[in-house]
């Protein structure tokens, strides 16, 4: 892969706030709210991704492969404060390879993002697990998850893949 392709990650400070520089693979994965594809830096409405979202990981034909999937976002309460970085959205372990996130063990529930303060980055982060069942222990908290000691932790290594997006609390007047 370029490095082209990791430039979004890098500007957003995804690369930095939430995992260390890491090398892309040919592995990628696409998220989807509503059909709507999550592409890196762009925005959506909170109203818009209530449910969650539909994760496929392309790139690998081989189903004994695992990976694990973490949604999180680097910027609670606020962007100029987060002193409560990171807060976990999501965690989906043991996703076999060619499969989407339904077919993994949800670690962690989805809990829609709604941000009060600013614009919040979401991120999705996949790492690919040496075996089955690496990931045993959920994090005690929502808040002050850190993407890289969960890595560390359960032997995940660098990430693989990573997308994100923007989202900022909706005004009555913004939903219409």
């Amino acid at each position: 892969m370029s490095s082209r392709a990791m430039e979004p990650l890098i500007l957003g400070r995804v690369v930095g706030d939430v995992v260390d520089p890491f090398t892309l693979t040919s592995l990628r994965i696409v998220v989807t709210y509503n059909n709507k594809l999550v592409s890196n830096g762009h925005e959506f409405f909170p109203s818009a991704i209530t449910t969650k979202p539909r994760v496929e990981i392309h790139g690998t034909d081989d189903l004994r492969t695992f990976f694990t999937l973490v949604m999180t976002d680097p910027d609670v309460p606020g962007p100029s404060d987060p002193y409560l970085r990171e807060h976990i959205h999501w965690i989906v372990t043991d996703i076999p390879g060619t499969t989407d996130a339904t077919f993994g063990r949800e670690l962690v529930s989805y809990e829609s993002p709604k941000p009060n303060i600013g614009i919040h980055r979401f991120v999705f982060i996949l790492f690919k697990q040496t075996r089955r069942l690496s990931v045993v222990t959920p994090p005690f908290s929502r808040d002050h998850f850190n993407t890289r000691r969960f890595a560390a932790d359960n032997g995940l290594g660098s990430p693989v893949a990573a997308v994100f997006f923007n989202a900022q609390r909706e005004t009555a007047a913004r939903r219409r």
